[in-house]
C-alpha cells in the first residue's frame, strides 16, 4: 500500500509537544507516506521533538531561529545538503507576548507588535524564499492561521492583526511562487487545546463557546487538520493555492449563536 505523500520529503517548523497541530500535520503525513525533517528552537524544544520526530522514523532535525538570518541560511544549507530537494513545508510557527493577549488591544506595546509580526507572519516570507529553490519539481507550503484574523476574538489582540498579515502574505507568495509550481495555502483551525492556545486568556470558554455553537457541534481534531493538510501537500491539491482552508467544524458561518444558547 501507498500513501498520497509516498516518495515526498517535507519539512515541519513549529512542532512543541505531541499536542502541537504541527506534530498532528507530521503524523498525518507521515501515515500518507512522506518522508518528514524537523526543526526545533533551542535545547529545550529539541528534547521534546527529538523523540517525537524518531517515533515516525525522522533523522534529520535542525536548530532554527526565525530570528536570525544565519541560523535559517545554515538549517536550509544542510538541508540541501542531505536531501537536495523538497517537496512540502509546514510553517506552524507564530508568538506574542501572552500579557499584551489579556488587556485592550489598544494598549498593544510597539516591541511586542513588531516581534509578534516578525515570529508569525515575516518569517513565512523567509522561510518560503529558501524554501522555494529546494523545490525543484514544484511543491507546497503550509501555514496555519485563526479567524481571529477577520473577526475581532476576545483576547486575541495583535495576534489577530500578525495572522491578518499571514494570510495576505500567503497570497502574495502564491501569485509570486505559482509558476514554479509550488502552492502556498494556509490552514484555519477553530480553537484546540494545544500550548500555543493555552497562552490565550479567555481559552477554556472559546473552546467551550465554539465547540457548543459550531454547526457541527465540534471543535477540530488534530486528525481532521492533519487530513486537510496532506490534501493540500498531495497530487490531489494540485490546483489550490492562495487559499484559507477552514477546519472549524463550522463555526465560520455563524452570524450568532445557536438559538438554544442566545
Amino acid at each position: 500500500m501507498t500513501g498520497p505523500l509516498t516518495g515526498k520529503r517535507g519539512l515541519i517548523m513549529g512542532v512543541a509537544n505531541d499536542r502541537s497541530i504541527a506534530w498532528g500535520i507530521a503524523k498525518a503525513m507521515a501515515e500518507a507516506g512522506a518522508e518528514l525533517a524537523f526543526t526545533y528552537q533551542g535545547e529545550n524544544f529539541g528534547r521534546r521533538v527529538k523523540p517525537l520526530a524518531e517515533s515516525l522514523g525522522a533523522s534529520l532535525l535542525v536548530d532554527a531561529d526565525v530570528t536570525d538570518d544565519a541560523s535559517l541560511d545554515a538549517a536550509f544549507d544542510r538541508l540541501k545538503a542531505e536531501w537536495g530537494q523538497l517537496d512540502f513545508l509546514v510553517h506552524a510557527i507564530a508568538y506574542s507576548n501572552k500579557d499584551e493577549l489579556a488587556g485592550r488591544f489598544v494598549n498593544t506595546s510597539r516591541e511586542n507588535f513588531k516581534h509578534s509580526l516578525e515570529i508569525s507572519c515575516y518569517s513565512l516570507i523567509e522561510v518560503a524564499r529558501r524554501a522555494a529553490p529546494l523545490m525543484t519539481e514544484g511543491g507546497t507550503i503550509l501555514t496555519l492561521t485563526y479567524q481571529g484574523s477577520t473577526r475581532v476574538t476576545p483576547y486575541y489582540n495583535v495576534m489577530g492583526v500578525a495572522k491578518a498579515a499571514l494570510e495576505s502574505a500567503v497570497l502574495y507568495l502564491a501569485n509570486d511562487l505559482g509558476p514554479d509550481g509550488i502552492r502556498v495555502n494556509a490552514i484555519s483551525p477553530g480553537p484546540m487545546k494545544t500550548l500555543a492556545g493555552a497562552a490565550i486568556s479567555g481559552a477554556r470558554k472559546t473552546f467551550r463557546q465554539t465547540e457548543a455553537n459550531a454547526p457541527l457541534r465540534a471543535n477540530a481534531t488534530l486528525e481532521a487538520v492533519g487530513g486537510t493538510a496532506v490534501y493540500l501537500a498531495s497530487d490531489a491539491g494540485a490546483c489550490t493555492t492562495g487559499e484559507t482552508i477552514r477546519v472549524d467544524g463550522g463555526y465560520h458561518v455563524l452570524g450568532m449563536p445557536q438559538p438554544e444558547n442566545l
